[in-house]
């Protein structure tokens, strides 16, 4: 089986889980950290000429990070797509499990059962707090309604501010943002580079997370310590 990964959590979880079966993948798929496969462009411009010169007998593809013409030109080139879905948790491990069956998985790998364990174990919280949770900004840009990453942070207590939007990720002023008075303004470094340096300045007087991407928005081995991880940034920043 040959794989061509255009989704850096999916990247990581083929990977790991069937080592050399990944000969493609973004230029954003950043883990496992010692990846050596061809490079194909980004998410939202990958290369088709390198990806048909790999000859995969499938693409993995997103809806939310990848495009629809450059998946229908990989499909008329003859190339087979699976495309996933992911707004929740729940959902991301039933298309973990779909995406490495089509890769040639014997059975279900451990890492899958333990993270879904983790979660479903998750405690309720002991309260509930308010947050904006910007994901870019120049335009300021937010999470909104029925998002893997809003889900995440409301099974860990927390409930932004925009998850009823009409948008699911609305451009909002910096202005309303601060009017919104949150508890907690949670920062992630992607797909904005969030940094210490670059975000919290803007937040002034309010208590701010700077978090992990890859443990708020990729649904893959990730999943396992995010509630962890996750937790006691949440935590610190309100201390």
């Amino acid at each position: 089986m040959r794989v061509v990964s255009l989704v850096p959590s999916l990247t990581e979880a083929i990977a790991v889980s069937l080592p050399g079966v990944v000969v493609g993948a973004t230029d954003w798929c950043s883990h496992p950290p010692d990846l050596d496969v061809t490079r194909v462009g980004g998410t939202k411009n990958p290369k088709l000429d390198p990806i048909l010169a790999l000859a995969p007998d499938l693409v993995i593809a997103n809806e939310e990070e990848n495009r629809e013409p450059d998946l229908t030109a990989l499909r008329e080139a003859g190339v087979e797509v699976l495309v996933t879905e992911v707004r929740d948790v729940p959902q991301a491990f039933e298309e973990l499990a779909r995406v490495l069956d089509a890769c040639g998985a014997p059975s279900r790998p451990r890492w899958l059962d333990e993270a879904e364990q983790v979660w479903a174990q998750l405690p309720e919280p002991e309260r509930r707090i308010t947050a904006v949770v910007p994901i870019w900004r120049r335009p300021w840009m937010v999470l909104g309604r029925d998002t893997f990453a809003g889900d995440v942070l409301s099974r860990l207590g927390v409930d932004h501010a925009y998850a009823t939007h009409a948008e699911r990720y609305p451009r909002v002023s910096l202005d309303e943002l601060r009017s919104t008075a949150p508890d907690l303004v949670v920062l992630p470094d992607e797909p904005y580079r969030f940094t210490a340096d670059d975000g919290p300045e803007a937040f002034t007087g309010l208590p701010r997370a700077l978090v992990g991407g890859r443990h708020l928005t990729w649904y893959g081995p990730s999943l396992g310590e995010a509630p962890r991880v996750l937790g006691a940034a949440l935590r610190a920043a309100r201390r």
